[in-house]
């Protein structure tokens, strides 16, 4: 499985879900788009389980790898 990084860190928060499913568009299927953030992003895997029917959404994880920083991987099938 290939992965595109995506850090949404410095992104101002109106501009992230547009550029998060940009980049969920262009990834293959199999592969998974992976995102940097500063919190756990529950909106945005429900948006994404209830409009995107190409994500994975069995296959989501979500790393909490220090206070402010989130590694989640968005699985396409």
């Amino acid at each position: 499985m290939t992965e595109q990084q995506l850090d949404l860190r410095e992104i101002p928060p109106p501009q992230r879900h547009p550029k998060i499913f940009k980049a969920f568009e262009e990834v293959e299927s199999g592969d998974a788009l992976t995102l940097v953030n500063d919190h756990e992003p529950t909106p945005l895997y429900h948006q994404m389980a209830a409009e995107v029917e190409s994500f994975d959404a069995e296959g989501y994880t979500v790393d909490r790898v220090g206070a402010n920083e989130f590694i989640v991987t968005l699985p396409k099938k």
